[in-house]
């Protein structure tokens, strides 16, 4: 089966330099590249590069940024039938500052995927007979993630939502809406309220959305693991070790690994492995699309760290 992102496309503009810079500083950087990004687009291609059947629902403006975009999407094998090409503004920009840790700051222009509306939501339950799993974010209006996933829950898709960026104000009506949640530290702690900064406050943080109404709560707490709750119960899962490069994808790459294993009909317990699996992978690498790995290289990592690939 297929699975669809609902979300943003983004041209990405990379700056590397030995530490990010304080406000009013000016730096020399390392390194500068250009490269397709955006959350929903990075989601398609972690998926695409995985195996998956995977549809793109989203914008892009009609300049020469969104022609590169949807031919890099189509490259990874992503279907893009359904991006509509916005004649009325920019594609999106998102200008990224990465520093040898691999920590990175980051500033988007939502551009055409600030356009994302109803139309888009039809466009996306055109495809919803096909799929069994939709990816969400918030790159993209609100309202518009509402009605995806409405659409998408009362046709029995399982709805993934990776709340990022960061809000505060989300519709209540939201979270019971959601399968899976799978805020990072930051994220989680702008929707709950208080600081999750490690393996407890994150499982404070589970409990909190659930109570709003998610079904099964996940925490991704980067190099120190993942927090998960079903309704039958909670785990921990540590982090693979890996050397960081870049985690600007980490978080993309996650829930490509995730709703991957879903999709193979694997237990969500497993699914989470997966995600970390992937997320690993990714921040070995510059970029975002470019850290993505494909399924040979995916497979290879699983089989190395002793995790059953199938």
């Amino acid at each position: 089966m297929s699975i669809i992102v609902f979300g943003s496309i983004n041209i990405d503009l990379v700056a590397t330099a030995p530490r990010l810079p304080v406000a009013g500083e000016t730096l020399l950087g390392h390194d500068f590249f250009k490269a397709p990004g955006g959350k929903g687009a990075n989601q398609a291609v972690a998926l695409a590069r995985l195996g998956i059947s995977t549809y793109m629902v989203g914008r892009v403006g009609a300049d020469s940024f969104g022609t590169e975009l949807v031919n890099s999407l189509q490259a990874s094998g992503v279907q893009t039938n359904n991006v509509f090409v916005d004649e009325t503004v920019s594609s999106g920009v998102a200008i990224i500052s990465v520093d040898v840790r691999g920590e990175n700051q980051i500033i988007v222009i939502p551009g055409a995927n600030g356009r994302v509306n109803q139309e888009d939501v039809g466009r996306l339950s055109c495809l919803l007979p096909k799929a069994t799993v939709l990816l969400l974010q918030f790159e993209i209006p609100i309202p518009a993630v509402v009605a995806a996933a409405k659409a998408s829950q009362k046709a029995g898709l399982t709805v993934i939502l990776d709340p990022a960026p960061a809000q505060k104000d989300v519709p209540d009506e939201l979270y019971p809406l959601v399968d899976i949640m799978t805020p990072n530290e930051v994220e989680a702690g702008q929707l709950v309220g208080f600081p999750v900064d490690g393996e407890e406050s994150a499982k404070k943080a589970v409990e909190v959305l659930q109570q709003r109404g998610v079904k099964n709560a996940i925490v991704k707490l980067g190099a120190k693991g993942v927090v998960c709750a079903t309704p039958q119960q909670s785990f921990f899962i540590p982090a693979f070790p890996v050397h960081t490069v870049d985690t600007t994808a980490a978080g993309d790459a996650f829930n490509g690994g995730l709703a991957t294993a879903l999709c193979e009909e694997l237990p969500l317990h497993q699914a989470v492995v997966w995600g970390a699996a992937a997320g690993a992978l990714a921040v070995t690498k510059l970029g975002a699309q470019p850290s993505l790995p494909n399924r040979e290289t995916f497979d290879a990592f699983l089989k190395e760290r002793g995790v059953v690939s199938r």
